[in-house]
């Protein structure tokens, strides 16, 4: 049984997670900003999850919402920053993306930030980041999720070897994800490979309880990614 906090819990992977976690019996802490769904999720899963409506880009309060479910929880084993948000169309451009860059990247930096700092001082721990295979390409339409994405795995890179220059057993955990169906994603155009969100998050976890240094969701994606890595700048430039 592992004491688990994940981020942006009330929707998507995250509520998955959640709920494959909680049916398997783990101690969960979850974090997200609408009161309703946190409620919701602790009915159906039960005994055993703690909830904070917390946004994590108030990195103070956030701070706070951390600590007051590990001290609920009775420590903490593993942290799933998972919360994370796409292209905002309500917004003026620039307000869309500071946003989405507030979110995506400070935000997360704060939430590594704060576990490994913890997991350093526990002596162990593990930090699970939400990456993309969109962190492996830059695109004009999507310009700054994708920078967003890039940042998160370059920073888990700095955990990872930060956690080996420490007296601690912390293991640093990118998740790869392709298209999966979720509420963020049920609008968009021109997706393939497709995933189902049971199967992802599945996949997710049991990657996780490897310890794994990075993982894609699904296992096909590793092909694309190596297919990316291969593609010159200038080709990406004309598609």
């Amino acid at each position: 049984m592992k004491k688990i906090i994940i981020t942006g819990a009330t929707s998507g992977i995250g509520r998955e997670l959640a709920l494959q976690y909680g049916e398997a019996g783990h101690i969960l802490g979850l974090i997200g900003r609408r009161t309703e769904r946190l409620e919701e999720l602790q009915s159906t899963i039960g005994e055993k999850v703690y909830i904070k409506n917390q946004d994590v880009t108030e990195h103070e309060s956030a701070e706070k919402s951390y600590q007051e479910l590990i001290d609920e929880m009775g420590g903490l084993d593993v942290m799933i920053l998972n919360a994370g948000i796409g292209r905002i169309q309500m917004m003026p451009p620039w307000r869309a993306e500071s946003k989405l860059i507030e979110v995506n990247a400070l935000a997360f930096a704060h939430g590594c930030h704060f576990a490994f700092d913890y997991f350093k001082e526990q002596g162990y721990g593990h930090i699970v980041g939400m990456s993309s295979m969109a962190s492996l390409v830059a695109h004009h339409r999507a310009t700054a999720y994708t920078a967003t994405k890039h940042f998160v795995s370059n920073y888990l890179v700095g955990y990872r070897q930060k956690a080996r220059r420490v007296d601690a057993d912390i293991a640093v955990t990118e998740i790869r994800a392709g298209y999966i169906w979720t509420e963020m994603t049920e609008r968009a155009k021109g997706m393939f490979w497709v995933a189902p969100v049971e199967k992802a998050a599945s996949q997710m976890i049991k990657g996780i309880e490897k310890r794994k240094n990075y993982l894609y969701v699904t296992k096909r994606w590793r092909l694309l990614a190596w297919v990316a890595k291969c593609v010159p700048e200038w080709l990406w430039n004309r598609l």
